[in-house]
C-alpha cells in the first residue's frame, strides 16, 4: 500500500532517494527522544537560575506532556488529510522556533510556553513522520526494516540525550534548549528536497470539527488531570470532576465518532485484536519503562549521591544495545512474527525490573544495575518495533496518519497515567525517617508497581499467541462501521488483510 508519488520501491532495493525519505522521518524521531532525555539533567540549574518553585519547575516537563499527548489523535489524521510532507514540514518548522525560543526567554511562563508549543508540534510530527514510513515502504521486510531503523532513531537520540545534558547543563542549561533548533533545522532543509509529495485524503466526506475539538478537549483534559493529580490528591474534589468531565467528553466523543462520516478516528480500526493489543501494549511498555526511569535516578542522585552525567552513562547501556541492535529486529519479525517477539520482550522487561528490587546502598554497578540495563535495553529493541509494526501493518494508507497518531497517543497517555500512579505510590510510602534506607524502602513499592504493569503487558502479548491462527489464513480488520460495504470489501479485497505474523 503505497502512495503513487512515493519514490519508486523495488523489492530488496534501496535507493539513495528512499534512504533519504527514510532518514527525515528519522531525524525527526531522535529530536523527540533527544529533547525529552536532556530536559531531565537541566531541571535543577533551571530551577535556580529562573527561580522556579518545585511546582513551577514540573510544568516545563508536563507542558511538553501536554501538548504532545493532547494532540496526537488531531496531528495524525490532520496529516491523512492535509498530506504528510506539508503537515511534517510545517510543524518541523515550529519545532525549531520554538527551540529558539526556550533558548533565549528569561522567565519561567515563558519556558512553560515554548516547550508546550514543542509538544504540540511534535504532536504533528511523530504521526506524519511515522505514516510517511508506512506508506512509502510496502508491507513486509522492508516496512520491518525501515521501522527498526526507526527504532534506532529514536534510541540514539535518547541515550545521546542522556550524555549531551550532563555535559551542556554544566555551561549552560540554555545549551540543552537551543540544540535541537539547528538539528531541527538541517532536517527540514533535507525534508523539502528529499520527502515525496504526498496527496491529500479527496474522497474524504469533510472535517471532522466536532470529534476533533471533543477528542482534543477530552486528551488535554486526561493529560492535564493525571499530571496535576499527585499534587492535588487523586481523591480530591478537583481531580474527581476533571475524571468525570474527561468520561462525559470520551462518551460524546464515542458518541459523534459512530455518526460521523469522516471521523477523526475510525473506531472500526479497534476491532483488530492485533491493534488493541499494540494500542494496550504501548500503554504498558512506555508507562512501565518512564516511571522505572523516574525512581532509578531519584536512587541514583539523590540516594547514592551520583553526578548527573554520571547517572546518565548508568543509563547507557540500555539505550546502546537499543542502537545497535534495533537494525536487525526487522528480520527477526519477517522470521518470527511481532506478538513472539513482544512476548519474548516484555518477558526480558519483567525480568530487568524484577532484577532491580534487590538494590541497596552501596551497590556495585556490575553486579546490581548493570544487569536491569540490558536487559531492558533487549526488551525494548524488540518491543518498541514490533508495536509500530503490528500497529500500522493491514492499515489503508489513507489511515496510516490516524492509526500512527492513536498508537503514539497510547505511549503519551500510558507514559502520563503510569508514572503518576508510581510517583503516588513512592509518595504514600514515604516516612518521616529520612534516612536512607527509609528512603530507599519508600522507593521498592514503586518498583513493585512498575514490575507489574510489566506483567499486564506480557499477558497482553501472550493473548494475542493464543489467538494467532493457522499458517496461511489471514484476519479481516474490521472496516468502516456504516459507510463501507460489502461490495467494496469485494472490489479490494487485499486492503482489508493482515499477514498471520503480525
Amino acid at each position: 500500500m503505497t502512495s503513487p508519488l512515493t519514490p519508486s520501491v523495488t523489492e530488496g532495493r534501496w535507493t539513495p532517494r528512499l534512504w533519504g525519505t527514510l532518514l527525515v522521518p528519522c531525524a525527526a524521531m531522535f529530536l523527540d527522544a533527544l529533547d525529552v532525555s536532556m530536559v531531565g539533567v537541566a531541571l535543577p540549574s533551571i530551577a535556580s537560575d529562573l527561580g522556579l518553585s518545585t511546582s513551577s519547575l514540573q510544568w516545563v516537563v508536563s507542558g511538553y506532556i501536554l501538548g504532545y499527548g493532547g494532540l496526537l489523535l488531531l496531528g495524525g489524521r490532520t496529516a491523512d488529510l492535509l498530506g504528510r510532507r506539508r503537515v511534517f514540514l510545517m510543524a518541523l518548522g515550529v519545532f525549531a522556533l520554538a527551540s529558539l525560543l526556550g533558548g533565549l526567554v528569561d522567565s519561567g511562563p515563558l519556558l512553560i510556553a515554548s516547550r508546550f508549543i514543542k509538544g504540540l508540534s511534535a504532536a504533528f510530527t511523530a504521526p506524519a513522520g511515522l505514516s510517511i514510513i508506512t506508506t512509502t515502504f510496502p508491507e513486509g521486510p522492508m516496512r520491518n526494516r525501515a521501522l527498526s531503523i526507526y527504532t534506532t532513531c529514536a534510541a540514539t537520540g535518547f541515550s545521546m540525550g542522556l550524555v549531551l545534558s550532563g555535559l551542556l547543563t554544566e555551561a549552560s542549561w540554555r545549551l540543552t534548549m537551543l540544540l535541537p533548533a539547528p538539528i531541527a533545522l538541517i532536517a527540514l532543509v533535507a525534508g523539502l528536497k528529499l520527502l515525496p509529495r504526498s496527496t491529500r485524503e479527496r474522497d474524504h466526506d469533510g472535517y471532522d470539527v466536532p470529534g476533533a475539538v471533543l477528542g482534543t478537549a477530552s486528551m488535554l483534559l486526561l493529560v492535564f488531570t493525571v499530571v496535576q493529580a499527585p499534587e492535588a490528591g487523586w481523591t480530591s474534589a478537583r481531580t474527581l470532576l476533571s475524571f468525570a468531565a474527561v468520561a462525559v467528553l470520551l462518551t460524546t466523543f464515542v458518541a459523534v465518532e459512530r455518526r460521523s462520516p469522516g471521523p477523526l478516528v475510525r473506531l472500526g480500526v479497534l476491532r483488530s485484536g492485533n491493534q488493541i493489543r499494540a494500542q494496550l501494549g504501548a500503554m504498558t511498555f512506555f508507562g512501565s519503562y518512564v516511571s522505572f526511569q523516574f525512581i532509578v535516578t531519584l536512587y541514583m542522585q539523590s540516594l547514592l549521591g551520583w553526578s548527573a552525567l554520571h547517572t546518565a552513562l548508568a543509563f547507557l547501556p540500555a539505550g546502546a544495545l537499543v542502537a545497535v541492535s534495533s537494525t536487525k529486529v526487522g528480520d527477526i519479525v519477517d522470521r518470527f512474527g511481532t506478538q513472539r517477539l513482544l512476548a519474548v520482550g516484555f518477558t526480558l522487561m519483567v525480568a530487568g525490573y524484577a532484577l532491580f528490587l534487590g538494590v541497596d546502598l552501596d551497590p556495585v554497578y556490575a553486579v546490581a544495575v548493570l544487569p536491569s540495563m540490558l536487559l531492558i535495553g533487549a526488551a525494548c529493541a524488540l518491543v518498541f518495533p514490533s508495536l509500530n509494526i503490528q500497529a500500522t501493518n493491514g492499515v489503508d494508507d489513507h489511515e496510516q496518519g490516524m492509526v500512527s497518531g492513536l498508537l503514539n497517543t497510547s505511549v503519551q497517555v500510558g507514559g502520563a497515567i503510569f508514572l503518576a500512579v508510581v510517583t503516588a505510590v513512592v509518595t504514600a510510602g514515604a516516612s518521616d525517617d529520612a534516612s536512607p534506607q527509609a528512603v530507599l524502602d519508600s522507593y521498592r513499592p514503586g518498583l513493585i508497581v512498575v514490575t507489574g504493569i510489566a506483567v499486564v503487558g506480557l499477558l497482553i502479548a501472550l493473548s494475542g499467541l493464543r489467538r494467532t491462527p493457522a499458517a496461511g489464513r489471514s484476519v479481516v480488520v474490521a472496516r468502516s462501521l456504516a459507510k463501507e460495504t460489502d461490495a467494496e470489501a469485494t472490489a479490494d479485497p487485499d486492503a482489508a488483510r493482515v499477514p498471520v505474523r503480525d
